[in-house]
């Protein structure tokens, strides 16, 4: 008799699940609201940074609670100890924490109460707060109870779950039609796996050489550009050359957040390396012409024209810090090497129309170490 072979979809279905053990259950607002107040409900400080909704938004939200709109499912993870740390639903559960009052911010203190703003089906909720002795800007005693008694469904990630899945499920619920960036995502990985390493990491984005050379706009500093070009540079200056190639790099976000991950994850080891390798290179291109370094040189006008270039940063500036980390730094005229650059005939025109990123560091990563080698 023939044993059926085992199905390996069924036994992958078998392993994954064992991965993450989960519950769930409907609680009302203020069951969670104490929770919060109680520190048995935690959101990370640094995950509050994320929290970026307008107050158009924010009274959309109450406007539903108002008019018993149910609200999407919350999700947490219970920590070692109990207690449940806040994984998905930061701007509904942050909103509804500040209209109370009770919201507290990175330093333990209170965040001033939300006041709403008119919404479509309720215009008069234009200046309401939640609880004040003027009844012609306070929301009643009934309308504070009809908040605190609805329902949100709690879905609990449990501690036995192992951590790559909580992780996973993070940012899997931070994919379907959310409005955080990738960074913003990769950030709050690696808020969960070391606050440490994400503190020292946000250190080096705000390095004065750094925001200099950079001088991001106010667009993609809000969408935290900058702290994807630190990653960028932490994972990709000193990368071997068989690894800089469209299969290495293929679906780039996602070696982006596996590196990231990684690097918290061995935190503070090579730390200290890696940030002089990254104070030093940018010192060196902050006094060799600055912010003109990752802008486009017009041959014909003979001047620095245009914005920042994530062309020009990964040419020059892990071109550098590749040779910084090898032990042969460059020592040369930068600008000029720049200039010659942006003068070759494939860096006229549409230069990097239709490429993908992925396209675009197999050529320029290894064009930069070329360029900026010791002569």
């Amino acid at each position: 008799m023939t044993v059926p072979a085992p199905n390996d979809l069924e036994v992958q279905l078998e392993e994954a699940r064992r991965s993450i053990a989960s519950d769930g259950y409907p609680m009302s607002i203020g069951e969670l609201t104490n929770l919060y107040r109680d520190k048995e409900l935690r959101i990370r400080p640094e995950y509050q940074r994320l929290f970026r909704w307008t107050n158009t938004q924010k009274s959309r939200l109450i406007e539903s609670l108002l008019l018993g709109i149910p609200l999407p499912s919350i999700f947490v993870a219970q920590t070692e100890s109990g207690t449940w740390e806040l994984v998905d639903g930061l701007q509904r559960v942050s909103t509804i924490l500040e209209l109370q009052g009770e919201l507290l911010d990175k330093d333990g203190n209170k965040v001033a109460p939300l006041i709403l703003t008119k919404t479509k089906y309720l215009p008069a909720l234009e200046e309401r707060v939640w609880d004040v002795p003027n009844p012609e800007i306070s929301l009643t005693e009934a309308q504070r109870l009809d908040i605190k008694r609805s329902k949100i469904d709690v879905k609990i990630i449990k501690r036995d779950s192992s951590p790559e899945a909580k992780f996973d499920l993070f940012q899997r619920l931070n994919s379907y039609g959310s409005t955080l960036t990738p960074q913003e995502t990769r950030s709050a990985l690696m808020v969960a796996v070391s606050p440490d390493f994400y503190s020292w990491f946000e250190a080096l984005a705000q390095y004065p050489s750094f925001v200099s050379t950079t001088s991001l706009n106010e667009r993609l500093i809000e969408e935290r550009f900058d702290l994807e070009l630190v990653v960028r540079f932490l994972l990709l200056h000193a990368r071997p050359a068989d690894q800089i190639t469209l299969g290495a790099l293929r679906d780039f976000s996602q070696v982006l957040d596996d590196g990231a991950i990684h690097l918290a994850g061995i935190y503070p080891g090579g730390a200290a390396q890696l940030e002089a390798t990254f104070k030093q290179t940018f010192d060196f291109i902050a006094a060799s012409g600055g912010e003109k370094i990752f802008r486009k040189w017009d041959t014909e006008k003979q001047e620095f024209k245009g914005s920042f270039l994530g062309t020009a940063f990964e040419v020059f500036a892990l071109g550098i810090g590749f040779h910084i980390a090898q032990g042969t730094p460059f020592d040369g005229d930068l600008l000029s090497v720049v200039k010659s650059f942006w003068a070759q005939p494939q860096m006229q025109g549409g230069f990097a129309t239709g490429r993908s990123t992925e396209r675009r560091l197999v050529e320029f990563v290894p064009m930069g170490r070329a360029l900026l080698a010791a002569k």
